[in-house]
């Protein structure tokens, strides 16, 4: 089966969502088994950025990273070895500005392409997504803005869409 009908997903929480001084706090994988990877994030001796606001979203503390993080090398290092050639995230211009200040802070070149979920998704499903997406939100009951549980959710809402398209499949 390709990667499309098995997809992995990826998610990032961020110092805050500031497009040229944020970067990559925290990243969550879902593999297209269900499988969850993540790693906080050992802030890269030139990302100064922080924003309170999104720490009371996140819940993670700059403090909390510099004592639990991994260090970004690392962390390129173990999605390159983890995730199949196509990744799919649901915010495509953070996400990817994030992936790329990781990549670049860690001297590593990313071994997959990210793109966005959409191009995973007809014009149906695109209007189905949200709703289907909350559903599964509620569903798990999995606080979200942690980036293991948003993969988790791209990959459930996937999962829900296709279970859907096959139910009214002639």
């Amino acid at each position: 089966m390709t990667s499309q009908c098995h997809p992995a997903f990826i998610d990032f929480e961020a110092s805050s969502l500031d497009l040229i001084a944020s970067y990559p706090i925290e990243v969550g994988i879902c593999m297209p088994d269900g499988e969850l990877h993540s790693w906080l994030i050992c802030p890269h001796v030139l990302w100064q950025d922080w924003s309170e606001s999104a720490e009371q979203i996140h819940g993670i503390s700059r403090a909390r990273l510099q004592a639990e993080g991994t260090e970004v090398r690392d962390v390129a290092h173990q999605l390159n070895r983890l995730l199949p050639e196509q990744v799919y995230c649901d915010a495509w211009t953070f996400d990817s500005f994030w992936l790329h200040r990781l990549y670049k802070a860690a001297g590593v070149r990313p071994e997959f392409q990210l793109e966005s979920i959409s191009m995973l998704l007809n014009s149906q499903q695109v209007r189905l997504w949200s709703g289907l997406r909350q559903q599964v939100i509620t569903d798990l009951g999995l606080p979200v803005h942690r980036a293991a549980n948003d993969a988790l959710i791209l990959h459930s809402t996937w999962q829900r869409i296709i279970s859907r398209d096959a139910a009214v499949a002639p």
